[in-house]
């Protein structure tokens, strides 16, 4: 696994849209905030045209035009760091015409994005051997800077390898009436974050005691599930890094779009296919469709314990991971120490 190198003031910055663009408001607006608040911190920047386009389907524009944009600004000698536009729906497309095998002789860098983008991080780590960021996207720089973004850049400039969760979160439906409003308004952090840690027992997983400290170690991987399930039988999709083939894993796992039920035969399909044999501990994010909800019984919870509870490791639920702000910035392909007591969560990462 080759980490890329910090970047520094002066650096070039990257910026493309093999997902979604920034063609249409909030997106614009943001897109110009964060544009502005990194050459404000001395960073110089370069845009691919799909940055701003919105003429493809479900997508910033033509798969093959995305690809090229993202191959070309990946291996431009000038660009130190990449950071994707936004998430979206279609990237697997774009990546059918990336070449993963040429971006692993070439010299590696940052590329940081989250959702969708797991369609690149994800076989960016397991195939090319090359660490990546499972953090904001660039829109997500445009509003004011708080903890999150601070520790993400943090990961870029080389002056964060340690992330702790963040005391409070807010309510899906709170931050989208906000930003609706205001598009480039601070968190609505309402809600106290409280982390439901299950750990093995003879008599099967139980809830971690207060003041139990839980441990595990591994290598980073994982994303976003709606992704992970759709790349899982394809060339995308190994349950491990290439010649790390019995490494311990720390399986970092958000949903998306995908109901109580639809997490549920997820995690059972990734299961029978093999994914989870070498798994030291999973790291769980709040669910963004599934929050709260239940169908039938199935919940966040059991869709998850009821299917990966036989494999006798820590379950980490309800992270500050994904879709329901904020989120942990986490490398994908990084050797990682977790350590979790109560609602505190600690991931020391060798960066």
């Amino acid at each position: 696994m080759r980490i890329p190198k910090p970047i520094r003031p002066g650096d070039v910055i990257g910026f493309t849209a093999p997902s979604f663009g920034a063609s249409t408001e909030p997106y614009i607006t943001r897109f110009d905030a964060a544009l502005k608040a990194f050459s404000a911190r001395g960073y110089r920047l370069k845009e691919m045209p799909s940055c701003r386009k919105g003429d493809g389907l479900g997508i910033s524009t033509n798969p093959k035009d995305a690809a090229r944009d993202l191959m070309d600004i990946y291996l431009d000698p000038e660009v130190s760091a990449v950071i994707s536009v936004g998430g979206g729906e279609l990237m697997d497309e774009t990546i059918s015409f990336i070449d993963f095998d040429r971006l692993k002789e070439a010299p590696p860098k940052w590329y940081m994005g989250y959702s969708d983008n797991t369609n690149f991080l994800y076989p960016m780590a397991t195939r090319a051997g090359v660490a990546g960021i499972y953090g904001p996207c660039a829109t997500g720089f445009g509003k004011p800077w708080e903890k999150p973004e601070e520790d993400a850049f943090g990961i870029l400039e080389g002056t964060v390898k340690t992330i702790s969760g963040y005391e409070l979160f807010e309510l899906p439906w709170d931050g989208d009436s906000v930003r609706k409003a205001d598009p480039l308004a601070k968190y609505v952090l309402s809600e106290k974050k409280v982390l439901r840690t299950m750990v093995p027992s003879e008599a099967g997983l139980r809830e971690a005691d207060a003041g139990e400290q839980v441990e595990f170690k591994g290598k980073i991987l994982g994303g976003c599930l709606d992704i992970l399930i759709n790349l899982s039988g394809t060339k995308y999709g190994s349950p491990f890094i290439a010649g790390e083939e019995d490494a311990e894993v720390i399986w970092l796992i958000e949903a998306c779009d995908l109901s109580p039920m639809s997490i549920r035969r997820s995690l059972w399909s990734l299961r029978n296919q093999g994914w989870f044999e070498h798994a030291s501990g999973f790291i769980i994010g709040r669910p963004l469709a599934a929050f709260r909800e239940d169908m039938m019984g199935v919940n966040q919870y059991n869709a998850v314990t009821d299917m990966l509870g036989d494999f006798g490791v820590p379950i980490i639920m309800d992270a500050d991971v994904g879709h329901v702000s904020p989120m942990m910035p986490l490398v994908i392909g990084a050797d990682a120490a977790v350590t979790c007591r109560g609602n505190e969560i600690t991931i020391r990462m060798e960066i």
